[in-house]
């Protein structure tokens, strides 16, 4: 296959099937052959497609020339009238999740702030790359889904993350650079065998090549036919969770019981994919399942891994945000209108007037301070006759013990007039009122 315009478009078209589309195409341009070559096709084909263009180079700071390269690709596509956007990015070298991820994390993190409504950011990654990836995968004991490599195009931002050169190979992509007379910037840290893919693109992909030509592309293959597995896989687990309650946070004991071994890690690893969270490891899932799915009904288990992890109470089992250690208890006054941020994963409090009922007022007006809990706390909830121990309360209404002491708490003065959005106080309530509202409120039954 030759590649040009004809064969750029063709595969955009074919990915509108799954996507709406483009309203615009931004491209992550980096300055190498890749993005170089999809940007000029992009411009060349600008009057059969009809977008918007968009160049966004994100400069790493990872080398002494990287400010060159960025005043490079700003030239580069002025030549071709394309709007160009610079971003500086700081790359966490102690995130503990290597430079290389650390600094994809870092460029898509400022490249979906360019990413509008409906917009697509187009990605340059081909054919090779796809077979570095599925090795790299390979490598790291990842199932079908890792297997099935870089994804064609999926949700980003306020638009899609779109690669329509993934069906080419580099090979082809040199080509149309040395008939169209192009240059491009070769990123010295490209050939440093120390990192896991470039010893794979330089050493074990050309031995491959050497004894199987079509290395790449059979490679290729079997990353779709992973994909159509992992869809398959992803669908299944997505009929469990339905009958599981269809809440990916909060998942029956029972239910996942009743699922053959295969099937609870399946579910599983889709209800974490939902959530957001980082996915846990095999040693992780093989935790929640033989020890946290058995454990007494009275235990609380804790299965931890980056950025996440799995509790238990009672025959419900969650999946969070890793817990951070709890901040410095908030002192700041609230007033109506007001939203505040609480601690990571928790969301934010606001106060909403005109509600049926509510806080009073006079409360209201006399100043509100969030707290939390520190024991031998008291309420005469609205509609009780008494009052009424916190961690009695807590225990009646089955709020799960990791979060009792995370429960954010209105005071008026030294008097507790509101426990989060669950109760307020009798002598403090009025008809209409000022709602507690909590925003995305984690689970907390």
């Amino acid at each position: 296959m030759t590649f040009g315009e004809d064969v750029l478009l063709e595969r955009l078209a074919e990915l509108e099937a799954v996507a709406a589309e483009a309203s615009r195409y931004v491209v992550a341009m980096s300055g190498g052959l890749d993005s170089t070559v999809l940007l000029h096709a992009l411009a060349k084909a600008r009057s059969r497609h009809r977008k918007t263009l968009v160049a966004v180079h994100v400069d790493h700071q990872l080398q002494s020339a990287s400010a060159d390269w960025c005043d490079a690709c700003r030239e580069f596509a002025a030549e071709l009238g394309v709007d160009f956007i610079a971003e500086t990015v700081s790359v966490d070298l102690n995130s503990g999740a290597g430079l290389e991820a650390a600094a994809r994390e870092a460029r898509y993190c400022a490249l979906s702030g360019h990413v509008e409504t409906g917009d697509w950011l187009l990605s340059a990654h081909h054919r090779n790359d796809q077979a570095e990836t599925l090795l790299l995968n390979l490598m790291r004991g990842s199932g079908p889904a890792g297997l099935a490599g870089i994804t064609a195009i999926r949700p980003f931002s306020r638009g899609w993350l779109a690669r329509p050169l993934l069906g080419v190979s580099r090979a082809e992509l040199l080509d149309y650079a040395d008939r169209s007379g192009l240059q491009w910037i070769d990123d010295p840290s490209n050939i440093d065998l120390e990192f896991d893919r470039n010893f794979l693109r330089h050493d074990v992909l050309p031995r491959l090549e050497t004894r199987w030509p079509d290395s790449v592309a059979r490679l290729a293959r079997s990353a779709a036919l992973a994909g159509e597995a992992a869809t398959l896989l992803s669908e299944l687990a997505e009929i469990d969770l339905q009958a599981l309650g269809a809440r990916p946070e909060r998942l029956s004991i029972d239910g996942l019981r009743g699922l053959s071994v295969e099937r609870q890690r399946n579910v599983l690893r889709h209800a974490v994919r939902r959530i957001g969270l980082p996915a846990p490891g095999a040693s992780h899932l093989s935790a929640i399942v033989g020890d946290l799915l058995t454990a007494r009904e009275d235990a609380q288990p804790l299965i931890r891994w980056r950025g996440a992890e799995a509790r238990r109470y009672r025959d419900q089992l969650y999946l969070l945000p890793a817990s951070e250690a709890d901040a410095a208890v908030p002192d700041e006054q609230l007033v109506a209108g007001d939203r505040v941020k609480l601690r990571a994963g928790h969301g934010a409090l606001s106060l909403a007037p005109g509600a049926p009922v509510g806080l009073s007022d006079g409360v209201v007006g006399s100043g509100l301070h969030l707290q939390y809990r520190h024991g031998g706390e008291e309420i005469q909830p609205l509609g009780q006759a008494h009052t009424r121990k916190l961690k009695k309360l807590l225990q009646e209404e089955g709020i799960v013990p990791w979060m009792r002491d995370r429960l954010p708490l209105l005071y008026a003065g030294q008097r507790l007039v509101a426990v989060a959005d669950l109760w307020i106080a009798a002598d403090a309530a009025s008809e209409p009122g000022t709602a507690v509202v909590w925003e995305q409120r984690p689970p907390i039954h």
